[in-house]
């Protein structure tokens, strides 16, 4: 047992004192960690390489990719509470790092999540503009209105987020010593139904924007299926090449998306509406599985780029490996048979994105 007056779990646990104080068993908790710390090398790593590619080559600032950039820098921040929940997965108590911190990290986690699903939703709909009115989008999207954009999403995410900065705090019972303190929602927020409140709040963020995105695609899927039967010259022929590209990753991107956050909201549903031990006990191993794909999706955007597009290979091995990536431009450009070649290439480049 964690504490004297607490339940017995049905298995048993390891010797819960203040050095140690599991919330799972061993034979769980050793393999999740592994999966957490690969994940946050993976996800730190490439989302860093994602905002200097973005911002450090003049090629990839386009309005789309100011966008990835955003949520590249989302996903790092979603990924610093990464080592948090892992302090509370091997030492549920005491909570040593205090009352601010036990606050910060989940309301950034909330709010990145919901800046993340924003930056998403409001992609796409450039895009549709782009491929469905290309003459509005002209005028309409522009670099300086992006990042207004930008900054509203992340102002409107932040503050719709702000409910969980005083949901949650470092909790201790009457009567028990410093050692029963833990990082967890308020009494208050519980018995209230705030808490409740605010997960369907989540889950409404999911589940609309998702929506949108089905109706979206659907909408872009048939221009660009119309657009292929017509006939037309090169530069309209490059300029569907390059939404198609850009299409194709975006698509990648939503379905990763779906598929790692899906289990998180379903995760939330089934806790709220716990009543007795057996539920409890699925919804800790449930939310456990769903908070790897969590942090999976925050990892995996930079590693999809990396598959899908070429144009991000070549900015990230310019980046890292600038005199290999000179060597290179320069053996293509003598191979094309003089600087034609790679003055097409370049004007290519400012036709897509990613």
């Amino acid at each position: 047992m964690c504490a004297e007056g607490e339940p017995e779990w049905p298995w048993p646990w390891p010797p819960c004192d203040e050095r140690l104080c599991p919330a799972l068993p061993m034979w769980v908790l050793v393999p999740i960690t592994a999966v957490c710390l690969g994940l946050f090398v993976v996800g730190v790593a490439g989302n860093v390489l994602t905002v200097l590619v973005v911002s450090s080559c003049r090629d990839m600032k386009t309005t789309t990719n100011l966008y990835l950039g955003s949520m590249a820098v989302s996903d790092l921040l979603i990924l610093m509470g990464l080592p948090f929940d892992l302090y509370r997965l091997w030492r549920s108590r005491p909570w040593i790092f205090g009352q601010l911190l036990c606050r910060l990290s989940h309301y950034l986690s909330e709010g990145c999540t919901y800046c993340t699903i924003l930056h998403i939703t409001a992609l796409t709909v450039e895009r549709y503009l782009a491929i469905c009115f290309p003459l509005k989008a002209k005028v309409v999207v522009t670099k300086r209105r992006v990042k207004a954009t930008i900054g509203v999403l992340w102002a409107f995410a932040l503050l719709s987020a702000s409910p969980f900065f005083f949901l949650v705090g470092v909790e201790q019972p009457d009567n028990y010593t410093a050692f029963s303190r833990e990082c967890k929602p308020t009494p208050q927020a519980l018995q209230s139904g705030l808490l409740a409140t605010m997960f369907w709040v989540t889950t409404c963020y999911f589940v609309l924007p998702v929506t949108c995105l089905a109706v979206l695609y659907a909408c872009i899927g048939r221009e660009l299926w119309r657009s292929s039967t017509r006939l037309r010259g090169p530069s309209s022929l490059l300029r569907d090449k390059g939404h198609r590209q850009t299409i194709r990753i975006l698509a990648v991107v939503v379905l990763a998306f779906v598929i790692c956050w899906l289990p998180f909201h379903i995760g939330r549903i089934i806790f709220i509406n716990t009543r007795d031990m057996r539920t409890m006990l699925f919804s800790q191993y449930f939310n456990i599985f769903a908070l790897q794909l969590f942090y999976l999706s925050a990892s995996i955007n930079p590693v999809l780029y990396n598959l899908v597009s070429k144009k991000y290979r070549a900015a990230a091995c310019k980046l890292l490996l600038p005199c290999r990536a000179a060597e290179r431009a320069f053996t293509v450009a003598k191979d094309a048979g003089g600087y034609t070649e790679t003055s097409a290439s370049t004007r290519n480049e400012y036709t897509t994105s990613f």
